[in-house]
């Protein structure tokens, strides 16, 4: 039989509405009453019952964790650090994948079902609206890896995906490259046109460096290694900047594949720094996305804006930085 909260108060000599407090957080008890229950409890093996807590409390202690991203590695990473962090807190992460996703509406139904106490949109893919459309509704929301704006609707993490796009470009440039190209993920993804926007603008500054632009169709290992392949055929590139790191991996592939060496015939850059970037038999070049911070900060914002709903919008972002491997030759020592 499963033990209950009478149980506990009968071996702790003490009422039923003491246990209860005991375990409700901020509730009123003293602390020779909690020593009591807590020794009654850990006897008996009793833990309290989280789903009748939400009763009495209002609060299921549930975050609802979006993404739409499910065959991009990195998310394993993503997903493992903010389940943890969550926990650590006490909090339950749901997970909803939202790979075929295009209505918020429907998502918002379906994590107001089961009574979320806040939302992370984790993805650089998705658009504003969805995390928007939370904050509509009333639940406490923030967008990780999202776009960056100085006068955000919701609570934005992430990076400035512009600053990186100028990173890469002028990376390419300190190596003498001449003829480079941008490989972005989903053309729609605000992610993409920001890392292209930053790319481009800072090649504007070097007229001697001619630039080219394609998008794969999605930011996974086929769809980078299918675009590269496509790009060999036409006559590549010397270096690519391609927009993600699996994207990176997929196209490193297709040139091995073809018969050519990186960086000897083609060179490569990408970013996040997901572990697999580091693997011997890859080594990729890449930018930096510092994903551990990121996904600290998020859990902050939304632990505290469950606290203050009315609480004022916020953009945190984070630097990221180059991090050399061997995918791209050494920098022109001029």
């Amino acid at each position: 039989m499963a033990i209950t909260l009478k149980d506990v108060a009968e071996r702790a000599g003490v009422s039923r509405s003491a246990v209860s407090r005991t375990f409700t957080l901020g509730a009123s008890v003293s602390g020779k009453t909690r020593a009591k229950v807590e020794k009654a409890a850990l006897e008996l093996g009793y833990s309290p019952n989280a789903l009748a807590s939400s009763l009495t409390t209002g609060r299921t202690k549930l975050i609802g964790l979006v993404s739409n991203n499910f065959h991009n590695p990195l998310f394993l990473e993503v997903f493992d650090l903010f389940t943890r962090g969550l926990q650590d807190r006490g909090l339950r992460p749901l997970l909803v994948n939202l790979s075929d996703e295009t209505d918020p509406a429907n998502s918002v139904h379906m994590l107001r079902q089961y009574s979320v106490d806040g939302v992370i949109v984790a993805s650089s893919t998705l658009p504003p609206s969805f995390a928007e459309a939370f904050r509509n509704a009333g639940v406490p929301v923030v967008h990780s890896f999202g776009r960056y704006t100085t006068a955000p609707y919701v609570h934005v993490v992430g990076i400035d995906n512009i600053a990186c796009g100028r990173m890469a470009a002028e990376a390419l440039v300190a190596r003498g490259y001449s003829r480079v190209a941008f490989l972005g993920g989903p053309e729609k993804a605000t992610s993409t046109q920001d890392r292209a926007l930053g790319f481009f603008s800072a090649l504007a500054e070097h007229p001697e460096v001619t630039a080219t632009v394609s998008y794969a169709s999605a930011y996974s290992f086929d769809a980078g290694r299918v675009e590269m392949t496509k790009l060999l055929m036409q006559g590549p590139a010397e270096a690519y900047f391609c927009g993600d790191d699996v994207l990176s991996i997929g196209a490193l592939s297709a040139v091995q594949e073809a018969g050519l060496s990186v960086p000897g015939d083609i060179g490569l850059i990408g970013l996040n720094d997901m572990e697999m970037a580091g693997w011997q038999n890859i080594d990729l070049t890449t930018i930096r996305q510092p994903i551990a911070e990121i996904i600290e900060a998020s859990i902050d914002l939304v632990v505290s804006t469950i606290e203050a709903p009315n609480r004022y919008p916020e953009t945190r972002l984070f630097p990221c930085r180059v991090i050399e491997r061997r995918t791209l030759r050494p920098r022109d020592p001029a």
